[in-house]
């Protein structure tokens, strides 16, 4: 699964973005942050006819029908094309959600210590994602949920799901609604383990109101392996 994640080399990342194409007038106020947590605004990129632009999405796909706004921060691959609550989207609303790392905890008992991934160009990424609009009465929620796919090398020492990692050539294919789900889904594959990194973290990240860089600072773990000798 995935439950949180950064997003701090903002200025790269629209730089990228407007090179690419997408209307990024909408997020002019996107600034750092070290501890992006479930039901937040999150950046994200959604084609729109021929538009395609970033746009915050809130982080917890509230299906359409849902009776009440309670979302899913993470969709599996697996049955993304057959469950209620993705099928849709995943056939007509998909997106990017764009990061430049995230946070995984190893759990052993009553401890679960902190793992921050990133990859090692240290560069923004971005996670396959999908979305809904729910709305009722006067009330509208635009959300969304990153796809998970079964763990890389890296990520299986201390969890079973990581995040769908897209590289920059699948975008187009992603976003396009002329895709078909059996191309989309060869791309909701593992990351190569040998392209990423990670180091252990403090337990701050545990607390959403901590959001600050020195979340990154790597520390020694006190549970499991030692990722940074992968």
């Amino acid at each position: 699964m995935c439950g949180r994640f950064t997003l701090k080399n903002v200025e790269r990342l629209l730089d990228r973005l407007r090179a690419r194409g997408v209307d990024v007038d909408g997020i002019s106020d996107l600034v750092p942050h070290y501890n992006v947590a479930p039901s937040q605004e999150i950046l994200t990129v959604v084609q729109q006819a021929a538009r395609r632009e970033a746009t915050f999405l809130q982080w917890g796909l509230i299906p359409s029908w849902s009776k009440e706004p309670k979302g899913f921060i993470n969709a599996r691959v697996e049955t993304i094309d057959e469950k209620p609550s993705f099928k849709e989207s995943f056939e007509k609303r998909r997106c990017l959600i764009f990061v430049d790392g995230f946070y995984e905890w190893e759990r052993n008992g009553k401890i679960s210590q902190p793992y921050y991934f990133q990859l090692k160009q240290h560069e923004p990424f971005a996670f396959a994602g999908i979305w809904d609009r729910w709305q009722y009465d006067s009330r509208s929620i635009t959300s969304c949920a990153i796809v998970t796919t079964a763990a890389n090398e890296l990520l299986a020492k201390i969890h079973t799901r990581m995040p769908a990692i897209l590289r920059p050539e699948s975008y187009d294919l992603w976003l396009s609604d002329q895709s078909r789900a059996a191309d989309l889904k060869d791309l909701l594959i593992p990351f190569p383990a040998g392209d990423m990194m990670s180091h252990a973290v403090g337990y701050e990240v545990n607390d959403a109101k901590v959001d600050h860089e020195h979340l990154l600072c790597e520390v020694e773990p006190n549970v499991g392996v030692n990722l940074r000798l992968f």
